[in-house]
C-alpha cells in the first residue's frame, strides 16, 4: 500500500506540480489550499508526511503546525517558505516542523527529501505486531530508555512525544554517548544533507529533547554543550 502525503499550498500551479510529480513517485497524494482545511484533512486522513506552505490564507503554516502538535500528531513536517528568513526557518522547527526547503525548488528535490524523511522515520506499519523489548535494541542512559527499531523512547518511565526529528536525534546521541559530537556531525547525521552552516536547526531540536528529558534545562545532566565543540549526552552523575 502507497504511502499517503498531505499537500497544503494555496498556489494552484505549485500544487499540481506536487501533486503530479510525488504521484509519479508511488505516493497516494491528498490536497488542502489553506490552513484551516489542511489541518482538518491532517486529522481526518492521518498521512505518513505533510508537505506544508508556511504562507496560506485561514491559518497560516506556523499556526497549522503548532495546532498538530498541540494535538500530539507527531506526523513529519516538510515545511515550504518562499521567505529566504532565518526567523522564519528556525520558528518553524521551534514550533515542531521537521524540516523546510525554500522556494524555488526542483519537484524532484522535494520527492528525493520526502524519500529521505520517510525512509529514516518510518515506524512499522499499522497492524504489524511489535516486537517484544527484550528482543530489540535497547539504549539506556540513566532514566532515558530508547527502543529504536520500536520507535518508543521513555523517561522515568513515561513515554516521551517526540517529533521524528526529535527521536532521531535522541537516537544517535544515545548511540554515541560519551563522545562530543559536533553541530556539523548532527547536521549530516540526523538531516542527512548540508544546511549550509544553518546550525541553529540543531540548538533547536536539542533545546526541545532537554525539555522532555531534563529537570532543569538551565542545568542539563544528560545532554552537555561542550563550548566551542558541540554537544554530549551522557550518564548523568
Amino acid at each position: 500500500m502507497s504511502q499517503k502525503l498531505l499537500v497544503v499550498e494555496d498556489e494552484i500551479s505549485i500544487s499540481t506540480l506536487l501533486q503530479f510529480n510525488l504521484e509519479q513517485a508511488g505516493f497516494q497524494v491528498v490536497t488542502a489550499m489553506d490552513g484551516k482545511n489542511g489541518l482538518e484533512k491532517a486529522e481526518s486522513e492521518i498521512p505518513d508526511l505533510i508537505i506544508l506552505d508556511l504562507m496560506l490564507p485561514e491559518m497560516d503554516g506556523l499556526e497549522v503546525c503548532k495546532e498538530l502538535r498541540s494535538k500530539k500528531l507527531n506526523i513529519p513536517i516538510l515545511m515550504l517558505t518562499a521567505k529566504d528568513d532565518e526567523f522564519d526557518k528556525v520558528l518553524g522547527l521551534e514550533l515542531g516542523a521537521d524540516d523546510y526547503m525554500t522556494k524555488p525548488f526542483s519537484p524532484r528535490e522535494v520527492v528525493a527529501r520526502v524519500k529521505a524523511i520517510l525512509r529514516r522515520t518510518a515506524a512499522a506499519e499499522p497492524g504489524a505486531e511489535k516486537h517484544k523489548k527484550d528482543e530489540v535494541e535497547h539504549l539506556q542512559i540513566g532514566e532515558v530508555d530508547i527502543y529504536p527499531e520500536n520507535y518508543e523512547a521513555y523517561f522515568k518511565e513515561k513515554a516521551l512525544e517526540l517529533t521524528p526529528k526529535e527521536f532521531e536525534l535522541l537516537v544517535y546521541l544515545a548511540r554515541h554517548k560519551g563522545r562530543v559530537l559536533s553541530r556539523e556531525q548532527l547536521l549530516s547525521a540526523v538531516w542527512n544533507y548540508d544546511f549550509v552552516g544553518d546550525t541553529r536547526i540543531v540548538d533547536v531540536h536539542i533545546s526541545h529533547l532537554r525539555e522532555k528529558i531534563e529537570m532543569n534545562t538551565r542545568k542539563p545532566i544528560y545532554i552537555k554543550t561542550i563550548r566551542g565543540l558541540g554537544y554530549k549526552l551522557e550518564e548523568p552523575q
